[in-house]
């Protein structure tokens, strides 16, 4: 029996500011960071043997917080990869989400930002961001797992959202209502092939 954790990067600046981040590579505002040591306590005794994360700041450091308060795992691999990297939120990104609804209209920035397979101007819909999170999901984390690794994931809202939904069997009508919180771990147990959430 081995575990997945997955993680949410800690409050970034712009979350903070209520912004549009997508791939804007913005760090860890000090409540993000707080969280990232808070998640760091809850998972100090997990043995982990891995580490994947996005190609972006606020997620590598995270995970670089977490592993820094585990007693278990010193020296681990550390794999970061784009396709883990938060949905692209394209011509919104860097606007502030409630000037953005008075720009576009509330209701039109609520379906860039929760339906399923509409994108926002010139970025990722939430299918589009599963199209290539879980390629990388399936063959390189599942791998590890398959392998006998404990697995810790940092990345991103959407991303993980994506991860969530295909190892939970969520359909695409209830996933956009999942709300994955900054640095809450989410932690499951694999075996013989099937995920168990144990928080």
């Amino acid at each position: 029996m081995v575990t997945l954790v997955l993680i949410r990067h800690g409050q970034s600046l712009w979350n903070a500011e209520n912004k549009f981040t997508g791939w804007t590579d913005i760090g860890l505002s000090e409540k993000g960071i707080e969280e990232a040591e808070n998640a760091g306590k809850i998972l100090e005794d997990v043995a982990f043997d891995v580490v994947h994360t996005s190609a972006l700041i606020r997620a590598q450091k995270t995970a670089e917080i977490i592993i820094e308060n585990n007693k278990k795992s010193k020296g681990i691999p550390v794999h970061k990869d784009k396709r883990l990297n938060e949905r692209h939120y394209g011509s919104l990104q860097g606007l502030n989400k409630k000037e953005t609804a008075e720009k576009y209209g509330a209701e039109q920035v609520h379906i860039w930002r929760r339906s399923f397979d509409v994108p926002p101007p010139d970025g990722e819909s939430l299918k589009m961001n599963a199209e290539r999170t879980l390629p990388y999901f399936k063959e390189n984390i599942i791998g590890d797992l398959e392998n006998g690794k404990n697995v810790l994931v940092a990345a991103h809202g959407n991303s993980l959202r994506s991860i969530v939904m295909f190892i939970e069997n969520i359909s695409k009508e209830d996933v956009v209502k999942l709300e994955i919180q900054t640095g809450v771990p989410r932690t499951y147990v694999f075996e013989n092939g099937i995920f168990t959430r144990v928080n």
